[in-house]
Order: structure tokens, then sequence, then C-alpha cells
């Protein structure tokens, strides 16, 4: 019998369509629509300096330095400097998790315990729950999240790839930038990953970013927040 594989956790997509279609698209009520896409548009990218008539082709571009936007076509976004500032975040973010969890041994990803949830009926949710989070260095960083707000906090799903070392988290993040945990194509393929394990994820960055690099400079992106 082969294992059950838990559904990744797809937060934000990064949906693509060609320079043609209107910026009307990507209006909340428009999206599902034309793509099947449940959810609002979200400031992530950051755009090259440009005149105000480029501007227009930005989505939902805000004031400032350097420019946030929610998308815009690839031409006009610098994904450089978006993926060097993850990069760096890494960096920081690594250092407080290793002074935060000093002293405690590694920790199973929660994806591990769902799946034995999964395929055993006699495993139910909330032991799984309780297995995970009464690990010492998941109650390390629960703790530290309890005290602590926004950017400040340590993701319990990026656990494992906290465990791989800083140069692999950096690495993720930085992939992470332009990919997100989603991406679809103009033609419609969907791109994702198997699970949540940091293996599955790290081939659906590889694809998905090589398809960015790949594209139309016309091609717009824009990320979307998904609200199923």
């Amino acid at each position: 019998m082969n294992p059950v594989v838990p559904t990744p956790t797809v937060r934000t997509m990064i949906v693509c369509v060609p320079d043609e279609l209107p910026g009307e698209v990507f209006d909340r009520r428009l999206l599902d629509r034309h793509f099947g896409v449940q959810g609002s548009i979200a400031v992530r990218f950051w755009a090259k300096p440009c005149n105000p008539i480029r501007r227009r082709s930005l989505v939902n571009v805000r004031k400032g330095k350097p420019t946030a936007c929610a998308g815009g076509p690839l031409r006009l976004l610098d994904l450089p400097a978006l993926r060097q500032s993850y990069a760096m975040a890494a960096a920081f973010r690594y250092q407080t998790w290793t002074t935060v969890t000093r002293g405690t041994r590694d920790a199973r990803p929660w994806v591990s315990y769902l799946q034995r949830h999964l395929g055993e009926p006699d495993y139910p949710l909330a032991r799984a729950e309780a297995d995970f989070g009464n690990q010492p260095r998941v109650l390390a960083m629960r703790s530290h999240n309890a005290v602590t707000y926004g950017r400040a906090q340590l993701d319990e799903q990026d656990l494992e790839m906290f465990q791989a070392g800083p140069v692999a988290y950096q690495n993720y993040q930085y992939l992470t930038a332009m990919a997100a945990d989603a991406l679809l194509t103009p033609d419609g393929e969907r791109m994702c990953p198997v699970s949540d394990r940091f293996a599955d994820r790290l081939t659906y960055l590889q694809k998905a970013n090589r398809y960015l690099d790949n594209a139309e400079d016309d091609t717009r992106v824009v990320a979307v927040l998904l609200t199923n």
C-alpha cells in the first residue's frame, strides 16, 4: 500500500498572464472567472525605476523606494534585487532561529505527523498535533512567536529548511521570492510542490524559477493571496 502524501500548503500563488490581457482581470471578482483562482492580489514584488507611462503597467503599485507592487510585466520588475532581499532577510532570520532553538534537538516536521495521521486511522489528528507541538525545538519556536509579531516570527512550516543549515535556508528563501508556493502559467499549467517536504518544495522552486527566468519579458505576473 502506497503511503498517503499530504497536499502541499499553498498560501500565495504567482499567476502569469500575457501582456495583452486588460488589467481588470486582476480584480478579485475576476480572478476566479479567468484563472480559477480564489483570492486577492498581494504586494510582493519590487519594480525597476520607470517613467509614469510604464508605471501604469504595474499592478497595485505603492509609493516609496524601492517601489513595491503586486505585479506587472517581468521587464519592469527588479527580480535580482527581490531575490537578494529575501536571501539577506533569511540570513538574519536564521541567526534568530539558532538563538531561539539553541540546546534543542532536531525535530520532525509537521508533514511527517500529518502523513502518519492520514495513513493510520488509529492515529488521530489531535494526537499528531500534540506530538508535533510537544517537541522541544517546536516549543522553543512557539515561545518565541508568542512574544513577537509579524516578520519577527518564525514559521513552523520552515522547520525542515532551518534544520538543513544557513546556506540551504538562504537558498530556499532566494528561490521563494519569485515563485512563492505555486505558479499558474498562461496556458493553464499549475506548478506546485508534491508535498511540504523540503525536497519537494525545492523541486518545485527550481522548476518555477527556471520558467520565470525564461519567460517572455512582456509576460505579466501577479501575486495572489489565496483564500481557499
